[in-house]
């Protein structure tokens, strides 16, 4: 038996979450509400920071290139990636390949040293509420040398008009 914390006129329900939740718990309340989102509050996770702005991770002119899971905003070649290259060349955002790419102000990497791994195991979207104005959308984009997790920064009327739906 599950009950929502809030369940919205269109058929969404949202979860929020302040305490760590097991797989096994998080994997049952998915399959419950077929819409469901999650709001957790990061201001609880240990060693969760933003760091600093991205492109936007889709950008074509990064078609070729994959983040690096680091605490610095960096990329590496994706033919080294498939060459097998042991160490990579890493590329910062000031390097001449990459440097025209526009930075945005609302995807953002992030550094979390001590992450729950449950959260990126969620198949429903995820939000973390750091306080203020905004949440922000833990997204994923998928890479050959392992998935990169970001941040995509939205402000909390617009999630309100996507997921409560009151008009």
């Amino acid at each position: 038996m599950h009950r929502a914390d809030v369940f919205t006129p269109c058929g969404t329900a949202i979860e929020f979450q302040n305490s760590p939740i097991t797989l096994a718990e998080m994997r049952s309340r998915e399959a419950f509400y077929p819409k469901l989102v999650w709001i957790v509050n990061g201001k609880k996770f240990k060693g969760f920071r933003l760091l600093k702005n991205l492109p936007h991770p889709n950008d074509p002119k990064l078609a070729n290139y994959e983040f690096c899971n680091s605490d610095h905003l960096s990329m590496v070649r994706k033919s080294e990636v498939l060459s097998d290259f042991i160490k990579p060349t890493v590329l910062n955002f000031f390097h001449p390949e990459i440097k025209g790419v526009a930075i945005t102000s609302n995807f953002y990497h992030f550094c979390w040293k001590q992450p729950h791994a449950v959260w990126y195991e969620t198949k429903a979207p995820i939000f973390v509420d750091l306080g203020g104005h905004f949440l922000y959308q833990m997204r994923t984009r998928k890479q050959l040398s392992g998935d990169y997790a970001y941040l995509e920064m939205i402000s909390r009327k617009s999630f309100i008009e996507r997921y409560v739906c009151l008009g």
